[in-house]
């Protein structure tokens, strides 16, 4: 009998894609992968998965390598437990914010709004190329980036870009408000847990409300393998690593921001909520993106230049680990005083956006954060621009940098340009939240500031 690839096409599955994956993960882990574990997979990769057993011969072996030793000359320190972490961690004292209503209900405002204005600015060109960005700007005469998207492109360019396979809500000749995207679900789930749960939530329980309120295909990459793991009865952690190949991706990093704002001035604690929600389905590098951004949003509610905030939530994850190297390393380019070009191409020579492992990757993304964040400045425009330009992960990495400096500048000091389109107003695929207003998301989320 032929097995079907429709699981495949919906990421329930492992297929020829996951193996080269793990390839890459395992790398990355410093793991070295035997010979004869390479061959088999070699011979997996010739295989017809179609055929019955082969899907089963490849999770035999995403199990055997997964239980391989990290080399022993690796030079860096990642533990995924909170423990290890906290051990390795150099930590943020707390620090003195306002306990002026106004003034708090105004920085999360802020921290809303500009998630969903840079999600919005960076959604309809996930997945082009940076070359495919560059050239539809272009051929508007809108190169450099700095409005919301147009749709008036010429018939050619449309085609090239399947422009009629995407919303026209996206764009700002139709915008009507934020539409659903995950990087927008899980800031509303964060804080829906908060108020189901308490700030005592428990990895567990965080799952549970996923496998309640959250449809199993609104979950991408690893967030789907875990949910389908939790869904078999494999718990947090370990729902987090069973043959889940994607478990350094993007997924967490964009799910911090809730605890960053109910959180002003405690990035410590704001790091503990987001191990815990991260560590449901990510390890190591993929937990410590969303601890350093849930950090990050914390501290930017007294910090007020960019390169403070960006150390303040490095302080939070392993000092010795490849995320803290690689936004440390973009740090010192702009100390440099190298070009917002010559940064990107820097970060072009690590990773290569036609492959998914580089292009869904936290560290990768993290840089083009950073690099937002520091070449922007204090300009919202600019910092918003500057991260959706060099592609990867557009929408992820336009939202993370608008939330952060959302937070730091406040939602009156925001540029209508920017927030009008939103129409205060939010829509998510979560049950129970399906149509919000911002604002209201805002305010409630204040409340649930310890």
């Amino acid at each position: 009998m032929k097995r079907s690839n429709w699981t495949e096409q919906a990421w329930m599955t492992i297929s020829l894609g996951s193996l080269l994956i793990e390839q890459m993960q395992n790398r990355d882990e410093g793991k070295q992968i035997p010979i004869e574990v390479q061959n088999q997979i070699e011979e997996l990769l010739k295989a017809d998965w179609s055929v019955d057993g082969k899907v089963e011969a490849g999770e035999a072996l995403l199990d055997r390598i997964s239980e391989l030793p990290i080399r022993p000359d690796f030079p860096y320190h990642e533990p995924s437990d909170r423990e290890g972490i906290a051990a390795a961690a150099a930590h943020n004292p707390e620090m003195a914010v306002s306990d002026n209503l106004a003034f708090l209900e105004d920085r999360v405002y802020g921290g809303w709004l500009g998630r969903a204005a840079g999600c919005l600015l960076g959604k309809p060109v996930e997945g082009w190329s940076s070359q495919m960005i560059r050239k539809y700007l272009e051929s508007q005469g809108e190169w450099p980036l700095c409005d919301y998207f147009s749709m008036t492109v010429s018939d050619e360019i449309a085609a090239e870009c399947n422009l009629k396979q995407l919303s026209p809500r996206l764009f700002r000749e139709h915008m009507s408000g934020m539409v659903e995207d995950d990087d927008t679900n899980y800031t509303t789930v964060g804080l829906a847990v908060l108020t189901q749960y308490g700030r005592g939530f428990t990895p567990q329980q965080m799952g549970i409300f996923w496998m309640q309120n959250i449809p199993l295909l609104h979950l991408c990459t690893a967030e789907r393998i875990a949910f389908l793991n939790m869904v078999a009865g494999i718990e947090p952690p370990e729902s987090a690593s069973y043959r889940n190949v994607c478990r350094e991706w993007i997924g967490a990093q964009i799910r911090a921001d809730a605890f960053g704002y109910v959180n002003p001035g405690k990035p410590a604690e704001a790091a503990d909520m987001a191990w815990r929600d991260a560590s449901i389905s990510h390890v190591k590098n993929g937990i410590y993106g969303e601890m350093w951004v849930a950090a990050m949003i914390a501290s930017a509610f007294v910090h007020d230049q960019p390169e403070q905030v960006i150390l303040a939530g490095l302080n939070e994850i392993p000092a010795e680990c490849r995320l803290s190297a690689a936004v440390r390393h973009i740090i010192e380019l702009h100390h440099a005083g190298v070009t917002y070009d010559e940064a990107i191409a820097d970060i072009r020579t690590r990773w290569n956006e036609r492959i998914g492992h580089h292009w869904c990757h936290t560290i990768s993304n993290a840089e083009i954060v950073c690099v937002g964040l520091l070449w922007g400045g204090l300009d919202f425009e600019k910092s918003l621009c500057y991260a959706v330009m060099p592609g990867l992960d557009t929408d992820c990495n336009g939202a993370t940098v608008g939330s952060v400096l959302g937070v730091m500048l406040g939602a009156k000091a925001l540029p209508d340009k920017w927030t009008n389109p939103l129409n205060d107003s939010l829509e998510t695929g979560v049950a129970g939240y399906h149509h919000l207003r911002l604002s209201e998301m805002a305010a409630h989320t204040v409340k649930c500031i310890g």
